[in-house]
């Protein structure tokens, strides 16, 4: 595959040929795609996912790429990054939103509207589809609770809607990680709320996460599920592991739960660093972490 044939099949559609997703990635990290595709619409994601399909290339979807770590080895094949489809509509107590737009902005869109329900959302940089595909939530929210139906894209080219029962959410995960249908479109049911009232609890979710986590540095957010019954920072502090550097990747300082980037670390950086976390709970305490971050691509 070449770039030149890609655009001769997508003259309007952005592309880029061997992009370092490092450009992307929350945590500044990761190695080359060989195509990177930046749909606008419905219309052109079918057409790259019909193409791909019949080219029997590999297809990676990404959004704001904000919990995840693409290794350095990057990633083969055309890589769709959504973040241009980021249109946001208000109906009564809807909201349509396509998959690129980030759920902060969402939040704030909510706000405005004088709806109700998104407000632990307001924090969180993810995409909407990376939202639906992980359930994200913070501060006992989760999206789960607020979507009405999700549009998708199934790798067969068919357009349908999934509601809420039918995407199986549960803690940090839903169905679209099994069936790997692409997100188009989410609608979120509200509630009408006061503006004020809104407008406080936002400003206290931003100042919890603003005291408490680490974002002076790039991250790839929360690293680790929380395992039932512990909270991962404790079990990483009480290790002895909070502020450990490996290559230029540290256990923030500022939260344990975190790792950040202070001196251009790696994807294998973090990667290590995750096991070696890893290693020492499961012999310390026995309790098993799991990754909540995506890990992609291939070793370099």
């Amino acid at each position: 595959m070449s770039i030149k044939e890609f655009k001769q099949h997508f003259p309007k559609l952005i592309l880029k040929e061997n992009e370092p997703l490092s450009l992307y990635t929350y945590t500044k990290t990761g190695g080359p795609a060989d195509v990177v595709a930046f749909p606008k619409t419905t219309e052109e994601v079918k057409d790259v996912v019909g193409w791909v399909k019949k080219e029997s290339l590999p297809l990676t979807v990404l959004g704001n790429a904000s919990n995840l770590i693409v290794k350095d080895g990057g990633i083969r094949g055309v890589v769709m990054i959504l973040t241009e489809m980021k249109q946001i509509k208000i109906d009564k107590k809807k909201i349509i939103v396509q998959s690129g737009a980030r759920l902060i902005d969402t939040s704030y869109a909510a706000y405005e509207a004088e709806l109700t329900g998104l407000e632990f959302a307001c924090g969180i940089p993810g995409s909407i589809g990376g939202a639906v595909y992980m359930n994200a939530g913070a501060y006992d929210g989760e999206v789960s609770e607020v979507i009405e139906s999700v549009t998708v894209l199934t790798l067969d080219g068919e357009i349908k809607t999934l509601d809420n029962h039918e995407l199986e959410f549960s803690y940090r995960h839903s169905r679209i990680q099994e069936i790997q249908d692409i997100v188009l479109e989410v609608v979120f049911q509200l509630k009408k709320g006061h503006t004020v009232e809104i407008k406080e609890r936002m400003d206290e979710l931003t100042f919890l996460r603003e005291s408490k986590q680490p974002l002076e540095y790039p991250s790839c957010g929360s690293v680790f599920k929380r395992p039932a019954g512990y909270f991962t920072g404790k079990l990483i502090q009480e290790a002895g592991l909070q502020g450990k550097i490996w290559g230029g990747a540290q256990i923030s300082m500022k939260h344990a739960g975190f790792i950040v980037n202070i001196n251009h670390a790696t994807a294998t950086d973090y990667i290590e660093l995750i096991q070696h976390i890893q290693e020492v709970i499961l012999e310390k305490d026995g309790v098993k972490l799991v990754p909540e971050v995506r890990i992609i691509g291939e070793d370099q």
